[in-house]
């Protein structure tokens, strides 16, 4: 019986378009990718085998993080047609894991451990009698000096986000198009999801599918041009996304979010987050905490110090970049203030990795709290998109204006 379900399982997912439609890059011609639509951890005390069923065999490679322990497996693009809460459960040495696409071509998946454990065995096995394949990792429990030297041999650079990501949004001007640019940074991505709200909605799609017309929107104006720090589905580093923003000479980078709050489902309301040393209060400094981990989540390690961004322009810059983005806070929320969709303390601001740029006013925008019933429906409404996607370009044009009365004035 299991062989047949895997069978139907596997006909339904190869016929169905990947998750998130536009969520994932083509494959090459010829070879499309795996489709994964079962996973399961095997567990006891001693051993775990994590196991996905996949329309065919792939190839991996492993490496082992610390702080928190965790093992991180690389793949070929997989199209994970996976229910939503998969990988949320311990299991043994398993904590719970994440999958997703990690960059163009390459995805990933990142095991919790609940102490340490290293790999015995990993790769495809065909399944008897079925078109589809095992891929099966197995760990023992090993103890912490093994775990520390496996964890010294397995350091790998930050990944760059894929120029064609990018640039699939033109970020250079054309001969004569001095029309500022606007980076849209939709959060997360990939394997790393963010929140997960009621229904187990994740963030990462419903801030997607926003900016994407925030997007639209923006460039029918004709006024600006704008960039994506990502157009698909795909892990961006918070430094990358920063990096980007800077390359592209951004007059202005804004970052889609939506919070989830574990016991506050009453809280609701968006709020617009921009840059400090110091947070504004103790809420913000969470969320920037919890924000500054997603590179963690996704098995990326970031350098001790990275003070080199920072340090790049004096204090004054840094203080005339601040006082800009306060700027665009402020006339975002006075617009979203007609909605009456604003949070009791709509502009909050703390030390969020993602607007360290010092010469690019940066802001943060919660649209609302999916661990809020209203909210996540509200947000997953395309009433709601089309208003509020109109308001936050109308501020982005607003705060841009004098930007664009000179060109205007120099065109004349």
């Amino acid at each position: 019986m299991r062989s047949l379900f895997v069978v139907l399982t596997m006909l339904t997912a190869l016929l169905a378009p990947p998750f998130g439609a536009a969520a994932q890059p083509s494959p090459q011609p010829g070879s499309p990718p795996a489709v994964a639509v079962e996973a399961r951890v095997e567990a006891d005390a001693d051993r775990a085998r994590l196991i996905f069923t996949l329309s065919k065999a792939v190839e991996a490679r492993w490496m082992v993080l610390e702080n928190p322990d965790r093992i991180v497996v690389d793949l070929p693009t997989i199209n994970f047609q996976l229910p939503p809460d998969v990988g949320r459960r311990t299991a043994g040495l398993v904590r719970g894991f994440r999958y997703g696409l990690f960059a163009p071509g390459r995805s990933r998946i990142v095991i919790d451990l609940v102490q340490p454990a290293l790999p015995v065995r990993i790769g495809s096995e065909s399944i008897g009698g079925v078109v589809a394949a095992e891929f099966v990792l197995e760990l023992r429990r090993t103890d912490r000096a093994a775990f520390t030297r496996a964890a010294a041999a397995a350091r790998e650079p930050v990944p760059s986000a894929s120029t064609a990501l990018f640039s699939g949004r033109t970020t250079t001007p054309r001969a004569g198009d001095d029309r500022p640019v606007v980076v849209i940074d939709p959060g997360h991505g990939g394997i790393d999801a963010g929140a997960t709200g009621i229904g187990n909605v994740l963030e990462k799609d419903v801030v997607f599918a926003f900016s994407q017309l925030l997007r639209t929107k923006l460039e029918r104006s004709g006024k600006v041009r704008v960039a994506m720090t990502r157009d698909t589905d795909v892990f961006i580093a918070l430094d990358e996304r920063v990096r980007l923003a800077r390359q592209a000479n951004a007059a202005l980078f804004v970052s889609i979010h939506a919070d989830s709050l574990a016991n506050g489902a009453d809280v609701r309301g968006l709020t617009v987050y921009t840059g400090s040393d110091m947070a504004s209060d103790a809420e913000s400094a969470r969320l920037a905490e919890a924000e500054n981990r997603a590179d963690q989540l996704a098995g990326v390690e970031q350098p001790a110090n990275r003070e080199d961004i920072a340090d790049i322009l004096d204090d004054l810059t840094k203080r005339e970049t601040r006082t800009y983005s306060t700027l665009f806070a402020r006339t975002l929320v006075a617009q979203m203030g007609a909605t009456g969709k604003l949070n009791k303390n709509p502009h909050r601001s703390a030390g969020f990795r993602v607007l360290r740029a010092p010469d690019v006013p940066s802001a943060l925008v919660e649209l609302g709290y999916l661990s809020s019933r209203s909210d996540s429906e509200m947000m997953q409404t395309a009433e709601w998109r089309e208003r509020s996607t109109d308001l936050i370009a109308a501020s982005i044009l607003d705060f841009l204006e004098p930007q664009i009365a000179q060109r205007a004035a120099r065109g004349r």
